[in-house]
């Protein structure tokens, strides 16, 4: 199987794909964007993206091409993120001026990054922000990344486990283009629009709680095109594709413009190790 992944070998979502899948033939990609295209084409038989991380929440374009696209989730992991300051061999960690990385790694690293005074440098991802490093030779410039990057870019890590956050995890999400109920303890993924008029999100809330489903995720996202609209993208623990699934979302039509199955995903902890 061919996988599509946004980064470089080493990076959060290399590990994962990875992890996944690992007799797949990984293919990178430069942004979630060509991933989630390079799979729509048929290019890539699945492509690998992160949905949220537990510190600094959802990851909004992925959010926004799943309801914009015709991929489905199809599983969900949970890979523990070690984010760690790394350097040149023969740097230290105090010799450190400037960190580059991902802006959500620099985000979960912000109390160290502002207790040393470092200055920060955005990257498109954490493994070109340690590449970057290794090809520079300052030792005064660090990154931060993980500890296979480490290895990869023969980097030294200067202080490990540096992210505020020590239980911080990033949930990865396969999308594929053919939706595959998952029938077992499943949770599934509802997007949607609601009609203009008084109450209709409250009304949709109350038709999922009253077929006995429960919503353990809602948020909002900006709708493309329209000015102060939005859709919403809710995860609910139970199966739509049974009869009660079928019936709770024929009632919620009524008080929705749109109304998509974005997926499904088996509702057991399904953990990556790096």
């Amino acid at each position: 199987m061919r996988i599509a992944y946004s980064g470089i070998e080493g990076s959060f979502a290399h590990t994962a794909s990875l992890g996944i899948f690992p007799t797949g033939e990984l293919i990178p990609c430069a942004n979630f964007a060509d991933a989630y295209k390079a799979t729509v084409s048929g290019l890539c038989h699945a492509a690998v993206l992160p949905l949220e991380n537990s510190f600094a929440g959802e990851v909004g374009k992925v959010t926004d091409l799943i309801f914009e696209g015709g991929l489905f989730v199809s599983a969900v992991y949970r890979l523990r993120v070690s984010q760690n300051l790394l350097g040149i061999p023969g740097s230290s960690a105090d010799g450190i001026k400037t960190v580059i990385s991902h802006p959500q790694a620099l985000d979960q690293c912000a109390t160290y990054i502002e207790e040393h005074r470092i200055t920060t440098q955005g990257a498109t991802n954490t493994a070109r922000a340690a590449l970057r490093v290794a090809k520079t030779g300052d030792p005064t410039v660090g990154a931060i990344a993980s500890k296979t990057t480490a290895r990869l870019y023969d980097l030294d890590i200067l202080a490990p486990d540096i992210n505020d956050d020590k239980m911080n995890t990033t949930r990865f999400a396969v999308l594929t283009r053919k939706r595959k109920p998952y029938l077992g303890d499943s949770t599934c993924i509802l997007m949607f629009t609601v009609r203009n008029e008084a109450g209709a999100l409250a009304k949709v809330l109350g038709v999922i709680g009253g077929h006995g489903f429960n919503m353990r995720v809602i948020r909002s996202r900006p709708l493309k095109g329209f000015r102060w609209r939005y859709y919403f993208y809710a995860e609910v623990e139970g199966n739509l594709f049974s009869g009660a699934g079928e019936a709770m979302v024929e009632d919620m039509k009524p008080f929705c413009e749109s109304l998509k199955i974005g997926g499904s995903y088996d509702s057991g902890e399904q953990i990556i190790e790096e």
